[in-house]
């Protein structure tokens, strides 16, 4: 919202819900393309194209997933720092010590649970964690919104800067709704698939999101262009409170990186033939060193160039616009070709070269945004 403003923000924060829903609609549409089960999504580009487009969309989603986790660590560090200035504001900690703890805890609950469906229970308490702190934030910022004078929603920045910005923002809309890798998150999902599947999108892209349009609008309406990237780094309130919510979003976060990370894990846990008892000798020794090892290169990277914003912006440029709508589009056309109309394949092909071209404007954008950030900030900055 900062670097959009009201009309244009809101424009296009549904806009990017509405072509999210329409991309990841037609990925479940070719779910049992072929007359089988395609439960990742490299399988199913693997099946359409061949072995080729399996690795280069396996490359994918790896980038995607690696920036993911570390855009993770940070917002956990970010929320751990929040909770400590709380308590000693002009203490020695910062940001970058933050994260290492966060890579730290990251890595221990990796190696506790060694696949996605060891965290049905970790699912309920992470659920419970959002709301935490949803509630908090929208609480919170509406008390300081009611309280504060006028607001400045000017968009900051040179006329060049705008741009820059506002095509970064682009690719970070389309971030916040886009995993590229829903075939693995639905890969369980009973009968009928394709239809359930609808539903579950149904559901996600409109109930689902209201609790982040709720605490992005209300955010920026209480704060205005001097919102943080961390919202609770701005509301003012209860020092218990805060720290609350700061502690709940830190361990949300630690669940939710093991989700993003769990393709990576389970790839090298049957390449390497790793299963069974997950206490054995071998399995705890191979995940503290491959997962402890993946982890603490994110965290490293994390600690680095810390700025939040600006890893969503390249997540969504090298990764999200290609994953969720180049290829998706570009698939349903191969995959339905004799099936669809003129017009449908025409629609799929400018779908395709839009996206290409927001791609590859946004990848400039956001490594223009790094490149500045890192000169204004410096490595291992405490933001």
């Amino acid at each position: 919202m900062v670097p959009l403003g009201w009309v244009p923000g809101v424009v296009g924060l549904i806009l990017a819900t509405a072509i999210s829903l329409y991309a990841n609609s037609l990925v479940a549409k070719l779910h049992e393309f072929g007359g089988k089960r395609h439960i990742r999504y490299r399988d199913l580009a693997g099946f359409i194209y061949g072995k080729r487009a399996y690795s280069v969309t396996w490359g994918l989603q790896y980038v995607n997933l690696f920036m993911i986790n570390t855009g993770y660590i940070i917002l956990a560090g970010q929320a751990l720092k929040a909770a400590y200035v709380l308590f000693d504001e002009d203490g020695p900690m910062k940001l970058p010590y933050f994260i290492a703890i966060a890579g730290v805890v990251c890595g221990l609950f990796a190696i506790s649970t060694p696949h996605l469906s060891a965290l049905r229970v970790w699912l309920g308490v992470s659920t419970v964690l959002s709301l935490i702190y949803i509630i908090v934030a929208f609480v919170l910022s509406i008390k300081d919104g009611v309280n504060t004078p006028a607001r400045d929603y000017s968009i900051p920045g040179t006329t060049t800067s705008k741009i820059f910005t506002t095509i970064g923002a682009s690719a970070n809309l389309v971030f916040a709704f886009n995993t590229g890798m829903l075939p693995e998150i639905q890969a369980t999902i009973k009968q009928p698939v394709v239809n359930n599947m609808m539903k579950a999108l149904y559901f996600q892209f409109t109930a689902g999101v209201l609790p982040m349009y709720a605490v992005t609008f209300i955010g920026y309406w209480a704060y205005g262009s001097s919102t943080s990237t961390y919202l609770l780094s701005s509301v003012n309130g209860p020092v218990w409170v805060k720290a609350m919510a700061n502690i709940a979003a830190f361990f949300q976060s630690v669940i939710a990186l093991h989700i993003f990370a769990s393709p990576m894990y389970e790839f090298l846990d049957t390449k390497y033939g790793i299963k069974g008892n997950r206490f054995a000798i071998r399995n705890l020794t191979f995940r503290l060193g491959v997962r402890g090892g993946y982890l603490t290169l994110n965290t490293l990277v994390s600690a680095l160039l810390p700025f939040l914003g600006d890893f969503m912006s390249l997540t969504g440029a090298i990764s999200t616009f290609p994953l969720t709508f180049i290829l998706a589009n570009h698939m349903y056309l191969v995959a339905k070709g004799s099936k669809l109309s003129s017009f449908q394949k025409l629609w799929h092909w400018l779908n395709v070269i839009f996206f290409g071209f927001m791609s590859l404007a946004a990848l400039v954008a956001a490594l223009r945004l790094i490149a500045v950030d890192s000169k204004t900030y410096h490595v291992f900055a405490d933001l």
